[in-house]
């Protein structure tokens, strides 16, 4: 597998990528935002870890760019920067995950392949209808009386979970389980503040796309059966 890593920091790129290419993974490297980007375009990558703070084009910028592009390669990115803020901000842009530095690289690892297996999920053609809101596996987005929006791939696989188990309450721990594949912080919100981004780019749909997940106090969310 394909991974490019854009890190200013030449040193910590490096380690990185020596890192990976232990695991096996075919590692490319950037040291600034113009040329990372630049790659990312052109090349075909499983996954990029990126940067929060790089010269020439931040990280939050790249990806945003990327995303614009209708690239949705998954992203990793990197941050010694480790507010809130600052996190709600590049998982917005489009990121997959964050990590703040310093970090392990175990961490890395495990968190790149989480994200590798989302990537792995099979999409298909087919399209998940509630009511008159539509899923499009294959795309990512999702669709609502010719109104559109794209979710990123974690963002999709939370909806489509969902989707899939109308009418089925699913805890915070099923979904920790399902959409990241790995031991996340059990003390975290990460649950909660990806159905919240999920929910507000739903609402700009509409309506009824926006009270499409609803929250069962002390239990979890469901989405009702149309």
């Amino acid at each position: 597998m394909r991974i490019l890593v854009i890190e200013d920091e030449r040193r910590l790129a490096h380690l990185i990528a020596q890192v990976l290419t232990q695991e096996r993974f075919d590692v490319e490297t950037a040291f600034d935002g113009t040329e990372g980007l630049e790659l990312a375009l052109r090349g075909s990558y499983d996954a990029l870890i990126v940067d929060r703070m790089l010269p020439g084009r931040d990280g939050v910028a790249l990806v945003r760019a990327l995303r614009a592009e209708g690239i949705a390669t998954p992203v990793l990115m990197l941050t010694a920067r480790g507010e809130l803020g600052d996190r709600v901000e590049g998982l917005d842009a489009g990121a997959d995950d964050y990590l703040g530095k310093p970090f392990a690289f175990e961490e890395v690892l495990a968190r790149l392949r989480a994200l590798l297996r989302r990537t792995d999920r099979p999409l298909v053609g087919d399209t998940i209808a509630i009511g008159n809101v539509r899923l499009n596996q294959a795309t990512g987005t999702v669709t609502c009386n010719a109104k559109q929006v794209q979710l990123t791939r974690r963002e999709y696989v939370l909806l489509e979970t969902l989707a899939r188990h109308q009418g089925q309450i699913l805890t915070r721990d099923q979904l920790l389980e399902t959409v990241w594949g790995y031991d996340a912080d059990p003390q975290g919100n990460v649950v909660e503040l990806y159905v919240h981004y999920v929910r507000r780019k739903l609402a700009a749909l509409g309506p009824e796309a926006g009270r499409l997940i609803s929250t069962v106090r002390g239990a979890g969310y469901v989405i009702h059966k149309a």
